[in-house]
Formats: C-alpha cells, sequence, structure tokens
C-alpha cells in the first residue's frame, strides 16, 4: 500500500523526465517494424473528383520499399521502387522504367498530396530535428504531448518546423504539423481509427491535408499489415520492378 501511494505520488514527475526525443521515439516504433508488408488503399479528394487506389507494399525499415498498384484497372501494375535515396517508377502500360531525378523529389506521388521525397526520404525525426516538449493539448478528444521539432542546420529537410502530438494513453501518433521556414503551416498529417492490426494497436488511416490547395487531402487506410517478417531481397529488385501483371 505504501508503495502504491509513493508511485502514484511520483508518476507526473516520472511522466515529466521523458525526454522529447524518448515520446517521438516510442510514437515512432509503435507504428513501424523492422519490416512490413500491407494492402492498403490511398483515396485523394480534390474539389473536382474523388480518387481510390489499392496497393500491396513491402518495406524494409525506411531503407527499401516496393509500391504495387492493384487497382484500378488503368493503373494495375503500376509500381514504385525505392532503396535508400533512389525511386524508381514503372508504368505498366508502356513498360518502361523511370528513374526519378532529384528535381521530381519534392512533386506530387500518384498524384496524392504526399510526394516523392516522403516516400524516399530516410526521414529521422529523432536524428534530423532538435525536439522539445511545449506542453499538452488534446487532439481529437485525446491528450496528447505537444513537441516541436527544429532541423539542425545540416539536416536534409525541407520543413522549418515540425509540430508532432503524442497520445499520452498508449504512445500513438496523432498528429505531425509541417511548417515553412516562415512558419506558415503548409501541411498536417493526421492518425485516426487505432485498431488493432498485424498483432499491434496502431492508427489504421492516415490523413494528409493540405493547406496550400484548399479542398485537397490524401488518406491511406490500412487494410492488412504484417510486421517483423523476413521479406525476401528480390522483391527490391528491377526484376520484380518490371515484372508484368499476375
Amino acid at each position: 500500500m505504501k508503495f502504491k501511494l509513493i508511485f502514484i505520488l511520483f508518476l507526473p514527475l516520472l511522466l515529466k523526465a521523458q525526454t522529447a526525443k524518448e515520446i517521438v521515439t516510442k510514437a515512432e516504433n509503435a507504428i513501424k517494424g523492422k519490416t512490413s508488408y500491407g494492402i492498403v488503399e490511398m483515396t485523394v479528394v480534390t474539389p473536382y473528383y474523388k480518387r481510390t487506389l489499392k496497393m500491396e507494399s513491402w518495406w524494409v525499415g525506411n531503407k527499401k520499399a516496393l509500391i504495387v498498384i492493384k487497382s484500378p484497372r488503368r493503373e494495375r501494375g503500376n509500381k514504385t521502387l525505392k532503396i535508400g535515396n533512389e525511386m524508381w517508377s514503372y508504368l505498366a502500360n508502356t513498360e518502361t522504367t523511370i528513374k526519378i531525378p532529384p528535381s521530381m523529389m519534392l512533386q506530387s506521388w500518384n498524384g496524392s498530396d504526399f510526394t516523392n521525397d516522403d516516400l524516399v526520404r530516410e526521414s529521422n525525426i529523432q536524428r534530423d530535428y532538435d525536439l522539445s516538449l511545449l506542453g499538452k493539448e488534446k487532439i481529437n478528444g485525446v491528450m496528447c504531448w505537444k513537441i516541436k521539432g527544429l532541423p539542425h542546420p545540416d539536416a536534409p529537410v525541407v520543413w522549418g518546423k515540425i509540430i508532432y502530438y503524442v497520445r499520452q494513453a498508449d504512445y500513438l501518433p496523432a498528429k505531425v504539423e509541417y511548417y515553412d521556414e516562415k512558419g506558415n503551416l503548409k501541411r498536417y498529417l493526421e492518425f485516426e481509427e487505432v485498431k488493432r492490426l498485424g498483432g499491434r494497436k496502431l492508427p489504421t488511416v492516415w490523413r494528409m491535408v493540405n493547406m496550400v490547395k484548399k479542398g485537397h487531402s490524401t488518406s491511406f487506410r490500412l487494410i492488412s499489415m504484417e510486421f517483423d517478417k523476413k521479406i525476401p531481397d528480390r522483391i527490391f529488385s528491377f526484376q520484380e520492378l518490371e515484372k508484368g501483371n499476375d
């Protein structure tokens, strides 16, 4: 009984002792695996149309990825291969492979509000940003830590500042805001619909909202996921990239 009383009294101090970097690390680890395989739906919304793609993807951390579009039919078989900081696109209709040059890294990926750079960049928030705890704030009714990230001078990032919200109850990410060097909010990523998937509790909808193009957003919905299973090296090869539709 005495131990429980001491624990309750000192719990706020223990929580406060956590650094912003430790909190963000827990949030990042919660949604990533050493490897992952999944089926994902991407829905792009604009004021003029709504478009949904179903995709199959394989990832090894942030280092390698293969993404294959399964539907709709007109885009079926289009693929994206990422190895380190390099990226290639395969267009099934013309059977051509295109290497994405550095000048195109900030362009939209497959017409979405995510960029080529979002997929390729070996982004490491803990490494590239100086993180500090600003306080607490509710996101979608859930109390979160509010953490500011300022890029290190030599960090390979395009943002002047990020604000990262982490749920206190389970250390899952809730929202990330992206600001330019002038402090203008350019976009934000919300994590929604927390469920158990692939043996983990994680947000199953990731929605990027474009603040520059009003009414534009892109949502990734995780349909199925498997984590930390061995993925053959052949998956991340040009042979696999240029293989025809099954």
